[in-house]
């Protein structure tokens, strides 16, 4: 069991060494082999260590890390049923994704960089979520925002993908931050950053509201919400895109922005000794996939309808999260997993095949020239509305809907079954708006399918199949790795929430056809003036928090900057370098290169020196 658990995350490191020290040398085939091999192997090595795991948490040191008095973190690992689950997700469906990348980036300069930086996420992810102790999952932490940044600005040679991964960066540091802070209060007060005994020290040295309690699991929050783009550390996640859609999948879809709802699973008895920051995750959650919903119905670029999504979604990760639902959350998160990167490289299918078109105005008519990827985003659209029954996002979403019931929350409730019904009409706009009607462009016009077996249709072949029920059914329900959330064992009112869940799941497709089919014309006038225009930019800038921590934070720091630029000390600084740049001057004039000029100054300094010498008061002696 170790050797494998050690082995799921080697091949992925070694995978990013050989593509790295290569120095671009293995040519972009050998590359491609390299990034793709090492993650499945990381997958076999996954599924060997499912299979023969057995009951309980598996726990073992490789190496002690620091030894600095009572602070002595280990490179150690512990391996329970929530570790095992997120490893399947990484390396999974990281896989399919990295076997897809092979068709989609086939062609493109610098492959061995691109698969080097993968490599490097699925290690650091592992990592995340291996640790047995809070200051090495803050290193997989640290390490999954790195690669980020680094896979967003892909294109670097264009500057616009550069500030989204600065965005990026800098947006998710800010949350970093806050759970660095959190980890240095953990340590102070119970003294360890082992994850075990913090949750056992936590409830002996604090009680349930304890203003301690309550100020870490604050902090720790706001790591989370950078990570996992919510509300309001949420603005980089739609810039994102920039990157190539394989990363959008990986990345920002399937793993880093769940590690959010991984930490507060994790450290789940932490914040049950903070009920109001509980409450306040919930909260979070709510308005983040209200938000999140309404922006995705006025988006343009297929790729950002995808992003708000995916922030919706995971919002309602954190609705299950503010009840103490933890395992409904990781179900959703599983669920998530499995359609939205199917839907994510469905649309790097149209992309690509398109000639990197995803504007919506310019495709259309796709249907028939694009069969795979119009299956998929049949496929993964109904699991994202979760369609009764023959979905795996009705079976996680239903539990999440019920536990807010059952938990007494009937805000919580009805924000999920609002956010239901508006990811049916903006799904339904997205599928007809790519592939029916007419062709927008020549790009959608002269369409290439890919047709490749095994790099193009079995990574979206598999992630359908796992977007169905058998995804759901593949769950293994973790409800005895955590507290039960409250009224989980009644079933009173279950069926009653199913049936809410449907009828607002059809409720919500009807409309969306009627209005995008019979009402089309209709609808195109109603949002280009009065109200309904004044509405379509509200939510197509996603509400205007980019231009308010524009106004708010970046142009008030650029002005402090520039003040700042001529301070006395800047000046007194800037005096010193001018007289080196000087000097440096003279001395470089003084350098002629010519023997006899070397010679003339070194005797007339000799000169003024021994008269110097002569004329002080002691002479030569």
């Amino acid at each position: 069991m170790e050797l494998l658990v050690t082995l799921s995350f080697t091949f992925p490191l070694l995978g990013t060494l050989v593509l790295v020290l290569s120095g671009g040398h293995l040519g972009p085939r050998v590359g491609t082999v390299v990034g793709v091999a090492s993650v499945g192997l990381a997958a076999l090595a996954t599924a060997w260590a499912i299979a023969i795991y057995g009951d309980g948490a598996v726990r073992f040191t490789l190496w002690t890390w620091i030894e600095a008095g009572a602070f002595k973190p280990t490179i150690g690992l512990a391996v329970d049923g929530l570790a095992l689950v997120m490893m399947a997700v990484i390396t999974g469906v990281g896989f399919f994704i990295h076997l897809f990348a092979a068709w989609y980036m086939a062609g493109e300069a610098g492959i061995t960089r691109f698969y080097a930086w993968m490599n490097l996420f699925v290690f650091s992810m592992l990592i995340l979520v291996l640790g047995d102790n809070l200051l090495l999952l803050f290193l997989g932490w640290e390490g999954v925002g790195l690669c980020s940044y680094l896979l967003i600005g892909y294109y670097y040679q264009d500057s616009a993908n550069g500030r989204a991964a600065f965005k990026a960066f800098v947006v998710t540091r800010i949350g970093d931050v806050f759970l660095a802070l959190g980890l240095f209060l953990i340590f102070r007060d119970l003294g360890t950053l082992d994850i075990q005994q913090v949750m056992v020290r936590a409830s002996e040295v604090w009680k349930p509201g304890d203003p301690t309690a309550s100020l870490v699991a604050l902090l720790v929050l706001g790591g989370a919400l950078g990570k996992s783009a919510q509300v309001p550390l949420h603005t980089w996640l739609p810039d994102a895109m920039a990157g190539p859609t394989p990363v959008s999948a990986l990345i920002h879809a399937a793993t880093m922005v769940t590690a959010g709802v991984y930490l507060i699973a994790r450290l789940n008895g932490l914040f049950l000794l903070a009920p109001d920051v509980l409450w306040l995750v919930g909260v979070i959650g709510a308005v983040s996939l209200l938000l999140a919903a309404f922006a995705a119905l006025a988006q343009t670029d297929i790729k950002r309808v995808l992003a708000y999504s995916t922030m919706s979604q995971i919002g309602y990760m954190f609705l299950a999260l503010g009840v103490g639902a933890f395992d409904a959350a990781i179900f959703h998160l599983v669920t998530h997993a499995f359609f939205k990167a199917l839907l994510f490289l469905s649309a790097g299918a149209v992309i690509t095949s398109c000639h990197h078109e995803q504007d919506m105005a310019r495709l259309g008519g796709l249907r028939k020239r694009l069969p795979v990827a119009y299956a998929g985003f049949l496929v993964g659209g109904s699991a994202l509305v979760a369609l009764p029954l023959v979905t795996a996002g009705f079976y996680s979403k239903d539990e999440i809907l019920w536990q807010e019931l059952a938990a007494g929350q009937p805000g919580f409730l009805i924000a999920g079954l609002l956010g239901a019904f508006l990811t049916c009409i903006y799904t339904v706009r997205l599928i007809l708006g790519t592939f029916h009607g007419d062709c927008g462009s020549d790009n959608a016009r002269n369409a290439e399918p890919g047709r490749n077996l095994w790099t193009h249709h079995l990574p979206l072949g598999v992630l359908a199949v796992l977007s169905t029920f058998v995804g759901a059914f593949l769950y293994p329900h973790l409800e005895s790795l955590f507290p039960a959330a409250p009224g989980a064992s009644a079933k009173t009112g279950h069926t009653l929430i199913q049936v809410l869940a449907i009828g607002t799941v059809i409720a919500g497709l009807a409309l969306a056809g009627w209005l995008f089919l019979a009402r089309a014309g209709w609808l195109r006038q109603q949002v280009s003036q009065g109200p309904g225009a004044m509405l379509w930019t509200l939510w197509h800038r996603a509400w205007g928090f980019d231009a308010l921590y524009d106004r708010l934070l970046v142009r008030p720091w650029q002005f402090i900057v520039r003040m700042l630029r001529h301070d006395l000390v800047n000046l007194t600084v800037n005096l010193l370098a001018l007289l080196a740049r000087l000097l440096n001057a003279g001395l470089v004039r003084a350098q002629t290169g010519r023997t006899r000029s070397y010679a003339t100054v070194m005797i007339l300094g000799a000169t003024v020196i021994l008269l110097a010498l002569a004329m002080s008061p002691g002479g030569v002696s």
